[in-house]
């Protein structure tokens, strides 16, 4: 069987100010997660009552691909296990890996937008406010949109050896990547 690459995003139901503070991403609760799996070539959408599930096929992957998971969404499930997620996971972390060249965090509109010319439908704060709102598919279709959009943004970067950005001075740049997906 081909290797299983899970792409990975979740979305929470209090933001860090609800919380407290950044410190406390365990007590944000997730709302949504959504995984794509390369091996079964589907999205799996799971919400807080299959958490459990969620970690479960993070563990099993092969690698999982995210864009801030291992600092952020991590952090977060890790309210739900006693597991340290970042230690029994082998991980891509998108963001990190450009933040060790650009020496600083890109968003992955800028990523996303330069690169493939697709741009984000939401931001976070937007899916809180879904969440308190009850529209659990409108948090559910955004999740999945950047889902979508990391694994294209990984795949193009595994391609081409390179993904395009825009900076804080609104420029558009390339960085070098080297993200080569097994033959």
């Amino acid at each position: 069987m081909a290797e299983n690459f899970v792409y990975f995003d979740l979305e929470t139901q209090r933001s860090a100010n609800d919380v407290g503070g950044w410190d406390r991403k365990a007590d944000m609760g997730m709302s949504i997660g959504v995984t794509y799996s390369s091996a079964l070539n589907r999205y799996k959408i799971y919400d807080e009552a299959n958490v459990q599930g969620l970690i479960d096929e993070l563990r099993e992957a092969d690698l999982v691909v995210g864009f801030n998971h291992v600092s952020f969404d991590y952090e977060v499930l890790m309210g739900y296990t006693v597991l340290d997620l970042r230690e029994c996971t082998r991980n891509l972390d998108l963001m990190v890996d450009l933040e060790k060249t650009l020496l600083h965090r890109p968003k992955l509109d800028a990523v996303a937008s330069e690169t493939l010319g697709e741009s984000k439908t939401a931001v976070g704060t937007d899916a809180i406010k879904w969440w308190q709102e009850g529209k659990i598919m409108a948090i559910a279709e955004y999740c999945c949109f950047d889902v979508k959009v990391t694994k294209m943004v990984h795949e193009y970067g595994a391609r081409h050896g390179l993904v395009k950005y825009r900076n804080r001075f609104n420029q558009s740049l390339e960085v070098a990547v080297d993200w080569r997906l097994p033959s």
